[in-house]
This record gives C-alpha cells, structure tokens and sequence, in this order.
C-alpha cells in the first residue's frame, strides 16, 4: 500500500460531481450545502487520528513516479443487481435491462457490482418469495455490458442453500467475469478478486453483515446480526491489511445498514473507517436500497449504498433510482469521485438522467453524507 497523496473530491459540498456520459451536467448538481466546499490544493488534508488503534500501511519511503509515467485509471461501481424474479421475465431479458447504462459502464477501465441472487435453484427457497435466483447465462450479458467482478458476499447468495451456492460459484468458471465475497469455505470466501489495469493492481474483498448466507465472508454488526462482533471484524481488518501489501488499490464493498433510509448507521462510518485505517482506499457498501451518502476519511471514500441497479421493487420510488460511482485514480492515488444518478424504468431498466431527476437523486446523497 502506497502514502497518500493529495486528492480533491469534486463539487456538491461533500464532494459529489454528477455526470452523464463522463461529462459534468451542471443542471443535475444539488445547491450547494451550508458547510465550505472542499478546495484543491497542493497542501497535504490533516490526517485524522485512526480508530481502534490501527496504523495504516504505507510505503513512507517510495518515491513517488515522474507525474508523465503515471496512469489514470477509472473504476466504476454500481449497487445491488437481481436479475430473476420479476426482471426474468421482462422483454428482452438482462441484455435489455443493461443495455441503456453499458456505454457508462464500459466506459470504465473497471466495473464492479453485487450480484444480490445464486445462479441456481437446486435447493429449497430460504427465504420464501424473496428468495432470488437468476441464470448463468446472466453472466455473459453482465460482462457485454462491461462487468468486470461482481461480490457475492450479501444475503441471497444462499437463498437456495448449500448446493446452489456451489453451483453459483462454479458458474463463473472460464467466464469473463471475477467473483469475490462468498466460497466453499471462510479461506475461499476471503479470497480478492485481483484485477490489473494500466499497470495498478487493484483488490476486491466484500463482506455480509446481513447473515442468511452461510457462504459468505460476514461480519456481524447492527441492525440485524447483533452487536459488532470484533473476531469477525478483526478477521475481515486482517484481511485487508494483507491485501494492501500485495496491491495498489484496495476496494471492500460491504453489505450493510437499514433497508429503505437515506440514513447509514452509525456503525457503517466506525467499520469503514476501520477498513480505511487497515489500507482500503474506497469502501462502497449496499442492501439497504436507497442511495445514502458518502463521507471522506483520511483520503479515501466510504459510501454506504448506491442503491438498486437492477431490481424489481416498484413499490417506492427511492428502490426504482441509484447512482453509479466512478472513482478516479492517478497511478495508485484516489484523486476523486463521480456520481451518474439513473432512474429505473417500468421494466427495471436503469436510465441515466438529468435535470431535475438527477437533482432529486443527488440531493438525497449530499444531505445523507458526511
């Protein structure tokens, strides 16, 4: 893991720059807040003190590369994908339902999700009719659209138990896709995903704080699995300390908070800034199905849920929007953050907006950050 270097997050009071298509859109970006705007500047941010007595890996001693040898590297994240129950039988299947955002996603030099079913049914439903499954064949039409990893650390990866996870980890076998999150056992579940881009290595970890997946990484903490376990917690901090000395960037996408709030729990922000002290340069969680807000620690970007990228929960209208994030990184260096809000539409098809939409999206995030 490398020192950090300084690194803006560009507009929207805390640092939100709504975009389409990779170009700012002035007319989607919220009033600015009551605190100052974050300047750029070519002074070092204050370095907070971490939490839970953690030293944060860092090569104090490296030099840094000639600004012309250094890469840019775009990562795209998106929220929580479902592509059986209702979206199965909508027209034109999962193709369709992506078609409309895999230009922004291929755009991407990276593009990471949280696949939020199994890919097989060879099992009892767990959860009743909100047990998800989708085909395998979902995973040739998630990497068309420009998919590179998806986690499957989140509470329906077991809807169908034991069988059904095998089948689904076995699935991404020979694809083009990687997976991370979930395994046949804890050393398998705590397995990165580690993906190359411009020479920067970059690590995938998730984790389930949720439970009803036996095979997924999990760390129980509130509001559904008890109180912060501090064995699960210290496995999952060990994990990233390690993965930071072996690649450049690190990226924890956990499963966590209250579902159907703009608000994250306070335990979010105390567990991904343990993350953060461990060496993860952006934590970017899901579950709760509302977009909630972003906060900046010690360099890095914690967001605590983009909401549904693909789901059918048409009930409210909060399930039917989300946003993508676009982290930008400057060699191994995180120099900012994009939103792009989308709306999905009658068939779940998410749609990039504008306008007063992409307003409504983004101001629901700001107010909600810290």
């Amino acid at each position: 893991m490398r020192m950090r270097g300084v690194w803006a997050l560009a507009a929207l009071g805390l640092g939100l720059a709504a975009c389409t298509g990779g170009s700012a859109e002035p007319s989607a970006s919220p009033a600015p807040g009551p605190s100052a705007r974050p300047s750029v500047s070519d002074r070092p941010t204050p370095r907070p003190t971490p939490t839970g007595g953690e030293t944060r890996p860092r090569h104090e001693g490296s030099p840094s590369p000639k600004p012309r040898d250094v890469a840019h590297t775009t990562l795209t994240v998106v929220g929580d994908i479902m592509l059986g129950r209702g979206v199965a039988g909508q027209p034109g299947g999962a193709p369709a339902r992506l078609r409309p955002m895999a230009e922004h996603l291929r755009a991407a030099d990276l593009t990471v999700g949280n696949l939020e079913s199994t890919l097989s049914d060879d099992g009892p439903a767990q959860q009743g009719t909100d047990s998800f499954h989708a085909p395998p064949t979902v995973l040739a039409a998630l990497a068309d659209a420009g998919v590179d990893a998806l986690s499957l650390a989140n509470n329906h990866t077991g809807d169908y138990g034991p069988r059904a996870l095998l089948a689904t980890l076995d699935a991404f076998r020979g694809r083009r896709i990687e997976s991370f999150g979930a395994g046949r056992d804890l050393r398998g579940a705590t397995r990165a995903a580690v993906l190359v881009r411009n020479g920067v290595r970059f690590g995938f970890l998730g984790f389930n704080a949720i439970g009803e997946t036996a095979g997924a990484l999990s760390v129980r903490m509130p509001p559904r699995t008890g109180p912060l376990d501090r064995r699960d917690l210290a496995h999952v901090v060990g994990a990233v300390r390690r993965l930071a000395e072996r690649v450049d960037v690190v990226v924890v996408v956990p499963h966590w908070g209250t579902q159907y709030t703009h608000a994250a729990e306070p335990v979010q922000s105390r567990v991904g800034r343990r993350l953060v002290d461990a060496g993860a340069d952006l934590v970017v969680g899901g579950h709760p199905h509302w977009v909630q807000g972003l906060e900046r620690y010690d360099g890095a970007v914690i967001a605590h849920s983009l909401g549904n990228f693909v789901f059918d929960m048409d009930f409210m209208e909060p399930t039917m929007e989300g946003v993508a994030l676009t982290a930008r990184f400057r060699g191994d260096r995180l120099r900012g953050v994009e939103l792009t809000p989308y709306r999905l539409d009658r068939n779940f098809t998410p749609r990039p907006v504008t306008g007063p939409s992409a307003h409504a999206i983004l101001r629901d995030v700001r107010l909600s950050s810290r």
